[in-house]
């Protein structure tokens, strides 16, 4: 069934020309958030021309974790809600597009976890971070699993088990984000620039392989690799730039 934004409760969708824009208008991560958030990456794999994807959020607020609302202290918890969660961050994580969060306000739980996979994160100076769970008495998702990668294991024990509130600047340092604008709406525009044409094939296989560099040794990887590149130089994009590069026309 095709997407149809004004069925959307808790996102706004909109498209122009290669950039899709998902905006967060419930600020709390609920099963119909997942379920909405869901079908946008339906529509994004399955029918979108577009190129790079910008979440944000709505009102000056990204996001601020999961909402309680959907669990009832008088009736046994069920994990298969954090399933859905966890499934879908990995979609938005291996979309065959850029994907750039935009972080406002206090960015919270699930809202570090969303930002966590995307390729580029942008972040207001007085926006914050904070991967609060383990306060609460439960686990920040697959935040265990990628959090070190960027900032280092050191690092990522404090910030998991501490759960500190990390400002923009200290945000910047550790490599949670990429920049740190006050004018948010022209660094979106120069981040989705920065991608260039974003081969999607291109993209999505050096994404791959990056996500893949922890876990297997060179040899391993050397193979990987090979795959990926052979597919990648079979694909129009690199046979347009050999074109180019003979001197004929693309």
């Amino acid at each position: 069934m095709a997407l149809d934004p004004k069925r959307l409760q808790t996102l706004r969708y909109a498209e122009d020309g290669t950039v899709a824009t998902v905006t967060l208008t419930h600020p709390r991560i609920d099963m119909r958030l997942v379920r909405e958030l869901t079908e946008v990456c339906d529509h994004l794999e399955d029918e979108s021309p577009t190129r790079v994807v910008v979440l944000r959020g709505a009102g000056g607020v990204f996001c601020q974790g999961i909402d309680f609302a959907d669990f009832r202290p008088d009736e046994p918890v069920d994990i298969h809600g954090f399933n859905k969660w966890e499934k879908l961050c990995a979609r938005v994580e291996r979309l065959q597009k850029v994907t750039i969060a935009v972080l406002e306000g206090p960015v919270v739980g699930g809202g570090v976890q969303l930002a966590l996979v995307t390729d580029a994160r942008i972040m207001a100076p007085g926006a914050t971070l904070q991967l609060n769970e383990v306060h609460l008495g439960f686990l920040p998702g697959m935040a265990t699993f990628r959090l070190a990668k960027y900032v280092g294991l050191g690092h990522a024990r404090r910030l998991v088990l501490r759960c500190p509130v990390v400002g923009s600047d200290e945000a910047l340092r550790l490599g949670l984000v990429d920049e740190v604008a006050a004018d948010l709406e022209t660094a979106v525009a120069r981040t989705v620039e920065s991608f260039g044409p974003a081969h999607v094939v291109a993209v999505t296989l050096a994404r791959r392989l990056l996500d893949e560099s922890y876990q297997f040794g060179f040899e391993d990887a050397l193979g990987h690799f090979l795959a990926a590149q052979h597919r990648a130089i079979s694909q129009a994009e690199f046979l347009a730039t050999l074109r180019r590069a003979h001197g004929r026309e693309a």
